[in-house]
């Protein structure tokens, strides 16, 4: 069965290819990578599944597989364990073959190292006060003042 959680997507057109994250919950998609965001719906029927997907670009940069900006994508595909495959076609974009793969993301708590996990702070060891290493500075000295410049008197 078609897991709901986290994806990671991996799409490809004849016109170039991409990676995003993909979240599948309860027959809704919702998702992005660094250019577009993804929402949608899905309906899953035994082993295969229909998705209608919309793509809207979020930030300038990179083109869209699809050339236009923002597509409506007609999905179909199938899965198998934890990685679904589909592939369509967006209506804005009729010529342009859409495949996909989404592989589910377990997220698992890393186990917590205990000696790595607690820092003990020695206070006896921090310095006091100005020593040889520190100087005070007037408020108004620049950054990169030479040693001998004084501040201007009133």
């Amino acid at each position: 069965m078609l897991r709901d959680g986290k994806y990671a997507a991996w799409f490809r057109t004849p016109r170039g290819q991409g990676t995003g994250v993909v979240d599948l919950i309860d027959g809704r998609i919702s998702g992005s990578d660094s250019f577009f965001t993804y929402g949608g719906s899905y309906h899953v029927d035994e082993l295969r599944f229909t998705a209608v997907l919309t793509v809207k670009r979020h930030t300038e940069g990179s083109p869209s597989v699809f050339g236009p900006d923002e597509v409506e994508v007609d999905l179909s595909g199938a899965w198998s364990g934890a990685v679904a495959t589909c592939s369509g076609t967006a209506k804005e974009a009729p010529d342009v073959n859409f495949e996909a793969t989404l592989i589910y993301c377990q997220e698992e708590a890393p186990a917590a190292d205990a000696r790595g996990a607690v820092v003990k702070l020695k206070a006896d060891k921090l310095p006091r006060g100005f020593d040889s290493r520190s100087r005070q500075r007037h408020p108004f000295t620049p950054p990169n003042a030479p040693p001998s410049w004084k501040p201007p008197t009133p």
